[in-house]
């Protein structure tokens, strides 16, 4: 006989999975990866409260330096200035005494999918015309469909490859620069270094209330696929774990809209009026500013090359 849970049905458990062969689920996949995001956040809290040199550094130097250097990156349009400002990104995160490896292992991989994969298709010969270095394709004749053409032979361009190199290597060191900012600064005080520079009260509340909620609500995800997962006695087939997730995205989202209700009405009674109050930000140090003066040299040095 069959036991039912609601949104569920639980089969008999079968005989057991021989060595080597158990198989997470994607549910598993998809929780580990929600652990992995409370656990990057904290990580981030405790890396920006380190006592070391550039977590000490005026926020605002920082977020400047941030704004600074990404205008650098999408400026410059040869390869070696981008790759040097790579290798510089690099000093300042061994100087800061991070893991190396954890935060360049999310710079490759954000870099990978939306850098290299986004821009692959313009190395053909198809988008972007120019001396073909890697023949791929042979064809019998050329096509013609509608405005485009098809060549005889398809390959990658010496012309494509550089521009999927460039962008490639623009993404990377955007993300490498956020990444070292966020992990060297605790996100209140790159929100003061925000109003201080005048970014509108509605964008930094935006800012402030998802980047806490979203490990609430990853927290709370969690918790709900334990509970489930505690309940059962046997394994439930896709379809029906398909549909758990659909019905618990339909209440995050329910959760999500009280929740903001809540806090909203909450923040009114307390005497909220639209506007971000912070503390007097305090005086820069010597520090500060020679550490702002060094970076902002390297980086007209950058625009230089």
């Amino acid at each position: 006989m069959e036991n039912k849970i609601p949104g569920f049905l639980l089969e008999k458990p079968s005989s057991p999975p021989a060595m080597g062969r158990l198989r997470t689920s994607f549910i598993e996949n998809g929780i580990h990866h929600v652990a992995n995001i409370i656990k990057t956040g904290y990580i981030q809290w405790e890396t920006a409260s380190e006592d070391n040199f550039f977590q000490q550094i005026d926020a605002r130097v920082k977020v400047l330096f941030l704004l600074f250097f990404v205008l650098i990156v999408s400026l410059k349009k040869d390869i070696v200035p981008e790759a040097l400002i790579g290798v510089f990104v690099l000093i300042l995160t061994l100087m800061a005494r991070l893991d190396v490896i954890s935060f360049y292992k999310r710079v490759l991989f954000f870099g990978f999918i939306f850098g290299f994969l986004i821009a692959l298709p313009s190395a053909f010969n198809v988008i972007t015309k120019g001396t073909i270095i890697l023949p791929v394709l042979s064809l019998s004749r050329p096509h013609g469909f509608w405005i485009y053409r098809i060549p005889k032979e398809i390959g990658i361009t010496r012309e494509g490859a550089y521009g999927v190199a460039m962008l490639t290597l623009r993404v990377m060191d955007s993300l490498s620069i956020s990444l070292f900012v966020l992990y060297t600064t605790p996100f209140p005080e790159i929100i003061k270094a925000l109003k201080v520079l005048k970014v509108p009260d509605s964008f930094l509340m935006i800012i402030t209330l998802a980047y806490k909620y979203i490990f609430i609500f990853a927290k709370t995800v969690e918790d709900m696929h334990l509970a489930i997962k505690g309940r059962l006695a046997g394994h439930i087939s896709d379809s029906d774990a398909r549909k758990w997730i659909a019905g618990r995205m339909a209440f995050i989202f329910k959760k999500t809209r009280l929740r903001c209700e809540e806090i909203f009405n909450a923040m009114l009674g307390r005497g909220f009026s639209g506007d971000v109050r912070i503390y007097r930000a305090r005086r820069l140090r010597a520090r500060d500013w020679i550490t702002g003066a060094v970076l902002f040299m390297s980086g007209i040095i950058f625009l230089l090359i």
